[in-house]
């Protein structure tokens, strides 16, 4: 029996609902706890990222010997130590390809160039997890909640062919507890949407930046290797 006018609360109105708005009330809730949950890991993710690019590109144009500074981190790094991995791609190719003889300087910097653009499709796949989820959420929860609304007002209706005089005090508490799983659906749609569009932004702002950091590594790399040519010819 729904409450009356008098007595409607929100959880009143939840727990009087039909199993099946309960059950979309409920798996809306799951979605914007996991989306939750989501967001503040991938704001995490992107700031971590974005420090230690900061840092490590400060080291990279303040040390001169790049095969030290291959030493000084040779160990795995943060799984957030973007930089560090796209470095670590780029001089272990330029490494492995110079230790070869007769090999062409063309060869290796195209080796690099193959080393780091893996490295990058890596960093991407790891800035964009998760993104789906949160766009799937943003998408499909108003029309989730929607569903619960129409199946609870449709069972409000057919509740009044069983009375001989529709009153709002019969009518109101089946349409609110039906609205209430819309309420639900935007509430995990709007924050999924927002961080979606906010960390699709700053994905593609890092990748631009780490992408820029390749191609200064590439060029140290090649004046490395030009400049070894040179001595070699000198000698």
């Amino acid at each position: 029996m729904h409450a009356t006018l008098e007595q409607m609360t929100v959880w009143g109105l939840i727990s009087e609902a039909s199993l099946l708005v309960q059950g979309v009330m409920l798996v809306l809730l799951l979605a914007s706890l996991s989306s939750w949950y989501l967001i503040v890991w991938r704001a995490g993710v992107l700031r971590r990222s974005e420090r230690e690019l900061r840092a490590f590109q400060a080291q990279l144009r303040s040390t001169p010997d790049l095969a030290r500074l291959q030493r000084e981190h040779a160990e795995a790094g943060a799984p957030d130590a973007g930089a560090q991995q796209l470095f670590q791609a780029g001089y272990r190719s330029f490494a492995e390809l110079r230790r070869e003889p007769g090999i062409a300087a063309e060869v290796v910097l195209e080796g690099v160039e193959h080393g780091l653009a893996g490295a990058l499709a890596e960093q991407e796949q790891r800035l964009e997890k998760g993104l789906p989820f949160l766009a799937t959420v943003g998408s499909v929860s108003p029309y989730v909640g929607l569903f619960g609304t129409v199946w609870g007002i449709m069972n409000s209706f057919l509740g009044l062919s069983q009375v001989q005089q529709a009153t709002l005090s019969t009518v109101a508490p089946g349409i609110a507890e039906a609205l209430i799983a819309t309420a639900i659906g935007l509430f995990a749609a709007i924050p999924a949407v927002i961080a979606y569009n906010r960390f699709a932004a700053g994905t593609q702002s890092l990748m631009a930046r780490y992408y820029a950091f390749a191609n200064e590594l590439q060029g140290r790399l090649h004046r490395n290797l030009h400049s070894a040519a040179s001595l070699a010819k000198a000698a």
